[in-house]
């Protein structure tokens, strides 16, 4: 496949849940897909790239952009969904969580998305999109998480920050606020507690964050956008 035949899009944790999802919906747009997690397995699919590798390891970045430009050429899409949410007692964490929070969320991203930056800059542009939380911009006694906020919250202010420095560049960056979401991370028994949480009563569905990823990915005049798909909890409770 030459780079003038398919775009190619990059997603980071990709094994389940939202990160599948849009593996699959990137290949049913007819982009190639590098994708990534600590646990991915090789795929049959001949459009997609597995590249296993902890996203907070500078080196598993490296890897992945230089897969994608060997295999397919060029990198039209980075959407940056590997995440992850310690909700605790802000006293209650410990050097651990922080570490292992702001090493996905925070180094993981900056690698690879300065990496993937430097490829769309030498091409025709491209687009970024990062996965944050609602809980950024309402935050919820019930739920506790000062590293996500801390976390996601930076990654919402440096998505705007990008926006503005690409702008006349071709490069559009981009973010999608989820509310909480039926997927694996969260057990069934789970389920009616967080639903209570949002204001429309229910869990979003995978589905939802994919949308507005492909909404976001085919809307050119739209950049430096926080997309809150949360059932109203950017809004208030």
């Amino acid at each position: 496949m030459s780079s003038s035949e398919i775009k190619v899009a990059v997603v980071t944790g990709a094994s389940q849940g939202i990160g599948a999802a849009l593996v699959a919906a990137y290949r049913k747009l007819g982009h190639a897909v590098v994708a990534t997690s600590r646990t991915i397995a090789p795929s049959d699919d001949p459009g997609v790239l597995t590249v296993p590798g902890d996203i907070a390891d500078p080196a598993t970045a490296e890897r992945l952009v230089t897969a994608a430009v060997e295999r397919f050429g060029r990198i039209d899409t980075l959407v940056n969904n590997a995440g992850l949410f310690v909700a605790k007692p802000f006293t209650d964490y410990t050097a651990d969580d922080y570490a292992a929070v702001t090493g996905v969320n925070l180094a993981g991203f900056f690698r690879l998305t300065q990496l993937a930056a430097g490829q769309m800059l030498g091409q025709d542009g491209g687009h970024i999109v990062t996965i944050t939380t609602s809980l950024v911009d309402n935050a919820d006694a019930r739920v506790p998480s000062v590293l996500a906020s801390l976390t996601k919250g930076g990654l919402q202010s440096a998505t705007k920050s990008l926006a503005i420095e690409y702008a006349t560049r071709g490069i559009r960056v981009n973010a999608v606020s989820p509310g909480t979401i039926r997927t694996p991370m969260h057990a069934p028994e789970t389920h009616d507690f967080l639903a209570a949480l949002q204001p429309v009563r229910r869990l979003g569905e995978i589905t939802d964050i994919v949308d507005a990823v492909l909404y976001l990915e085919n809307a050119p005049f739209v950049t430096g956008e926080i997309l809150h798909v949360d059932g109203g909890v950017s809004a208030g409770h």
